[in-house]
C-alpha cells in the first residue's frame, strides 16, 4: 500500500512586498510628481515602492544591487545625450536583466527617435515627459507591472519545472538506492540519507547539520533502527521526539514544522516506518511534491523489505532447527550451531566481507554438518577415539552434505552446500574430502573451519571435557598455517573478547 505523503503546517498568508520602481532622472520634479502622481496605486494589492537615481551612474549603481525592480522610468539626457539609452543597454546585455520593464521618458524626442530605440534597445515604452499627466502616467504602470509580473510568473513556472525535474531525477536515483537495501538496518540508514539529500542536494554537509532517527512503529511501540549525526550511540527515543512521532502516528500523516520533519511511510501489516530529522530550515513545495513522489517508493519498498525479512527469517528458523536435529542426533547442544554462526559473522564482519556476504554466511553457516544425518549412530556417538574405518565413514558426510544442498538455486543453501562439503578442508591441503589447500578453499569455509573448532574445543562434547580458552586459542595457534587459514585465526584472536561474549550469551 502506498500512502501519499501529506504534511500537517500552520503557516500564515504571506504578505507581499510593494512593486519596486526606479526613476532615474536627473530632474529633481519628476521625481516628485511622478511620486505624487501614484501614491494611491495599487496592482494584485500590492502598493508602489519608490527608488531614485538623479544620473545614469547613480542609476547603475542602483540597479546592480537591488532585486526584483518591476518597472525603470529612465530619462534619456542626463550626463550625456544618450546616458539613458546606454543604461538599458547595459540593463539587458551586462546586467542581464531582461525582465525588469523599462519606459524611457525624453523632454527631447527628438535626439530620441521612437522607433529606433525601442527596436535597437530593449525598450518597452517611450513616453515624452510633457504627455505624462496622471491618468497617463497611472495606465502606463498599469501596463509596465502587469506584464512583468506575468513573465515572471512564466520564468518561475519554467525554474519550478526544471528543478522539479531534476527533482524526479534524484528521486529515481534516492528510491534505488533504497529498494536496493537488503535488511532493515540498511533500508533505514538508506532512508535518511537519500531523505536529506533529497531536500539539501546542494549542501555537501548536510548530514553533519541535521540530526534524526529512523524508527518502526508496532504494537504501540517504537524501536530504532538508525540515526544520524548523533554522537551519543544512544538510541532511546526522547521527549521530543516521542512527541512528533506520536502527533504522526496520530494523524496518519507526515508532519512539518519548527524545521523538524517526520515522515510516516506504512505498511500493508499493522508496521509503519517512520523518520524524524531535525534541523531542516526549509521545506518549499518542490521538496514536498518530491517527498510525496518518495513516499509511495518507499512505502512499497518498506512492504516488499517485510515480506521479503518474513521469508528470511522463516528460512533461518527451518535451517536453524534442521541444524538442531543434527546437532541432537550428535548429542551437541543445539547452540552450537548458533554460536558458531554468530563467531563466523564477527570473523567476517571484521575481515571486511560485504555485509551481503555477512549475512549469507551467517545463515548458510548452520547446514555445515547436514551431511551426518547419513553417518551411523555406532560411529557418530562413539565416546572415543575413532578407528581407521571408523574415520573413513565420518569422512563421508562433507560430501553427502553438499550432495543434499547442492542442487538448490537458492543463495543460502547453495552457500550452504560449499561450506558443508570444504569445512573439514585445511589450509596446508592435507584435509578432506578433495584435499583443497589456501585460497582454493571457499573463504566461507575457511571463516567456518575456525569457528566450529573454536566452539567444538570450548565446549564438552560426548568424546570430550570443555577445554580452557588459554588451552583451545594455544592449540589453534599451533595450527595456524596449517589446519586454519591464519588471517581468518589472527582476526578471531584479534576479537575473542567478542567471541567469548558470544558463547556466554548462548550458553547451553
Amino acid at each position: 500500500m502506498a500512502m501519499a505523503l501529506s504534511f500537517l503546517e500552520q503557516t500564515e498568508e504571506p504578505t507581499l512586498p510593494p512593486w519596486k520602481v526606479v526613476i532615474v532622472d536627473d530632474e529633481k520634479d519628476i521625481h516628485t510628481i511622478t511620486k505624487m502622481a501614484l501614491k494611491r496605486f495599487t496592482l494584485d494589492g500590492r502598493s508602489l515602492t519608490f527608488l531614485h537615481a538623479y544620473s545614469a551612474e547613480e542609476g547603475k549603481k542602483l540597479l546592480a544591487k537591488e532585486e526584483n525592480v518591476a518597472l525603470v522610468f529612465l530619462d534619456v539626457v542626463m550626463e550625456t545625450d544618450d546616458a539613458g539609452l546606454m543604461l538599458a543597454k547595459w540593463m539587458r546585455e551586462e546586467l542581464n536583466n531582461h525582465f525588469t520593464r523599462i519606459v524611457l521618458r525624453t523632454g527631447q524626442p527628438g535626439q530620441a527617435p521612437e522607433e529606433k530605440v525601442i527596436v535597437d534597445y530593449d525598450i518597452n515604452d517611450y513616453k515624452e515627459k510633457t504627455e505624462l499627466n496622471r491618468t497617463k502616467l497611472f495606465t502606463t504602470v498599469f501596463t509596465a507591472l502587469r506584464a512583468y509580473r506575468d513573465i515572471i510568473k512564466i520564468e518561475e513556472a519554467r525554474i519550478y519545472q526544471e528543478l522539479y525535474r531534476s527533482g524526479l531525477e534524484r528521486v529515481i536515483a534516492s528510491t534505488s538506492s533504497v529498494l536496493e537495501q537488503r535488511t532493515i538496518q540498511q533500508f533505514f540508514s538508506g532512508l535518511l540519507q537519500q531523505v536529506v539529500s533529497l531536500l539539501r542536494n546542494d549542501q555537501a554537509s548536510a548530514l553533519l547539520q541535521i540530526t534524526g532517527i529512523g524508527a518502526i512503529y508496532s504494537e504501540n511501540d517504537y524501536r530504532v533502527i538508525a540515526q544520524i549525526s548523533d554522537d551519543s550511540g544512544d538510541d532511546s527515543i526522547d521527549s521530543e521526539i516521542y512527541q512528533y512521532l506520536n502527533k504522526a502516528i496520530e494523524q496518519k500523516c507526515s508532519i512539518y514544522e519548527d524545521n523538524i520533519l517526520v515522515g510516516y511511510f506504512p505498511s500493508q501489516g499493522d508496521k509503519v516506518s517512520l523518520l524524524f530529522l531535525k534541523g531542516i530550515q526549509h521545506l518549499n513545495s518542490i521538496d514536498r511534491k518530491l517527498l510525496e513522489v518518495f513516499s509511495g517508493n518507499v512505502s512499497l519498498a518498506f512492504d516488499n523489505l517485510l515480506l521479503n525479512n518474513e521469508i528470511i527469517d522463516t528460512q533461518e528458523d527451518l535451517i536453524y532447527r534442521l541444524g538442531d536435529v543434527v546437532e541432537s542426533r550428535s548429542q551437541e547442544a543445539g547452540n552450537h550451531i548458533r554460536r558458531m554462526a554468530e563467531v563466523s559473522y564477527l570473523i567476517a564482519k571484521k575481515m571486511g566481507l560485504s555485509q551481503k556476504e555477512c549475512d549469507l554466511l551467517k545463515q548458510a553457516a548452520p547446514m555445515h554438518d547436514i551431511g551426518k544425518v547419513a553417518t551411523p549412530d555406532a560411529v557418530l556417538l562413539k565416546p572415543g577415539k575413532l578407528d581407521y574405518d571408523e574415520m573413513t565413514i565420518m569422512k563421508y558426510h562433507p560430501q553427502i552434505g553438499y550432495n543434499i544442498l547442492h542442487g538448490s538455486k537458492r543463495p543460502i543453501l547453495q552457500n550452504a552446500a560449499i561450506i558443508s562439503q570444504q569445512h573439514h578442508e585445511k589450509f596446508d591441503g592435507t584435509g578432506y574430502p578433495q584435499g583443497l589447500a589456501g585460497e582454493d578453499i571457499h573463504i566461507f569455509a575457511r571463516i567456518v573451519a575456525v569457528a566450529d573448532v573454536f566452539d567444538a574445543l570450548t565446549h564438552k562434547r560426548c568424546y570430550k571435557e570443555a577445554w580452557p580458552i588459554e588451552q583451545v586459542l594455544q592449540t589453534m595457534k599451533e595450527s595456524s598455517g596449517s589446519h586454519f587459514d591464519p588471517v581468518v585465526f589472527n582476526t578471531l584472536l584479534d576479537n575473542i573478547d567478542k567471541a567469548i561474549a558470544i558463547n556466554k550469551k548462548y550458553q547451553d
